[in-house]
């Protein structure tokens, strides 16, 4: 079995991710103009997703801080509108609610399958039959049907919303429905077959075909990985055997390899890496990257949402403190770590105030010290350069 460093694991992560230099990842650096769709696209399909999130706090939501962190000039208002009618991309469940290219389409069949009952909500169009029939038929005459438009008074969250909003989420994560394009944020709903085109729709891939597809995907993104890791991409719960046996079938047609992440202390972690890969990482290990630039990461990077990876990686507690009490927050409300060449070496809370056209930093932590003042001159220029970086692309000026 071929094993890695920490070291070349975590720089092979940053070049699969499009976190280096575009000669290390392959990756446009530009992403302004007319070319900037292109570009987003490419990003997204280097991952498989771009995961959706309604947070916009900070001046933007998480999809578009991911594409603004790795193509310079990048529009934010582009970021939003990338799903639209003609766009090679839809939106389903990847590892959450995400944009997906759609020539991954047909892998997904077995989901569609299995959300036949809803994984929340459970035989919902079953025991909704008339609202399904009658949401369908009217999309079929009247034409797209906005999330917002749908009959009947919302609750306050989620698990409180009408029927019809929740009839309309069933049918899309059956198949039934497709969502045709966003607009304010708000999913337009469609029949699929006016928004998947015919050769994707009506040849789906059988349930092992369609796993190795996604794990190969996952893991071009990640670069090595666990299988714990690839799984969880594309939440496979419950489906342990069937990703073992996906690997292993990939293994034999010679395109990933077991790869273990070396420990000085304790136990190898198992792994796996495509032979590509494995020499992109040896070549990596004499790389020097420069830590005085620094760039803002959404917490829910592709590099970031598996906590234990980023522990095990880059030594980083990360952390999503929404949901807690004001009073028991660490960091902040919607963090934002900072990455400097290979390390993430701070983390800052940040509320845009757009008609003040400011950018305010509401809590500033160094990983070094643990505080706002930086342990060397070099993490504090980092965090500089980065705030001014994502400022400027949302036309604010920082405040502290």
């Amino acid at each position: 079995m071929h094993a890695l460093t920490v070291r070349q694991a975590r720089r092979l992560a940053l070049a699969r991710a499009g976190l280096l230099k575009p000669e290390w990842t392959g990756f446009p650096q530009a992403g302004a103009g007319a070319g900037a769709p292109a570009a987003a696209l490419e990003v997204i399909g280097r991952f498989g997703y771009l995961q959706l999130d309604t947070v916009s706090v900070a001046g933007a939501r998480s999809h578009v801080i991911v594409l603004l962190s790795r193509l310079q000039g990048f529009d934010p208002a582009s970021g939003e509108s990338l799903l639209q009618p003609g766009a090679p991309l839809f939106e389903y469940w990847g590892h959450e609610a995400s944009w997906i290219p759609l020539e991954l389409y047909p892998a997904f069949e077995f989901r569609r399958q299995t959300f036949h009952r809803h994984p929340w909500w459970g035989d919902l169009v079953g025991r909704h039959p008339a609202v399904a029939t009658d949401l369908l038929q009217r999309i079929r005459d009247a034409g797209p049907l906005r999330s917002a438009d749908l009959e009947g008074r919302g609750g306050r969250g989620w698990w409180d919303l009408n029927v019809a909003k929740r009839v309309a989420t069933a049918l899309w994560s059956r198949g039934d429905l497709a969502v045709r394009e966003r607009r304010h944020f708000q999913r337009t709903y469609d029949l699929t077959e006016r928004v998947i085109p015919e050769a994707l729709r009506l040849r789906p891939l059988p349930p092992e075909e369609g796993l190795e597809r996604l794990l190969l995907k996952a893991l071009e993104g990640h670069g090595w990985a666990s299988s714990g890791t690839l799984a969880a991409t594309w939440r496979l719960t419950g489906l342990k055997p069937q990703v073992d046996a996906a690997l292993a079938r990939l293994a034999t047609k010679g395109m990933v390899a077991p790869c273990a992440l070396a420990h000085p202390v304790n136990r190898p972690t198992p792994g796996w890496i495509r032979p590509a890969d494995r020499e992109l990482a040896l070549r990596l290990d004499r790389l020097r990257p420069r830590r005085h630039r620094g760039v803002l990461l959404s917490p829910f990077d592709p590099l970031l949402w598996d906590r234990g990876r980023v522990r095990r990686l880059f030594g980083f507690d990360q952390v999503l403190e929404i949901f807690k009490p004001a009073g028991q927050r660490r960091y902040g409300y919607f963090c934002l770590p900072v990455l400097a060449g290979d390390h993430l070496v701070a983390r800052v809370d940040l509320k845009a105030r757009r008609r003040e056209g400011t950018l305010q930093v509401c809590a500033l932590r160094f990983e070094a010290t643990g505080t706002a003042i930086p342990a060397m001159p070099v993490d504090g220029e980092a965090v500089r350069t980065a705030l001014e970086r994502y400022a400027r692309a949302l036309g604010l000026a920082v405040v502290r």
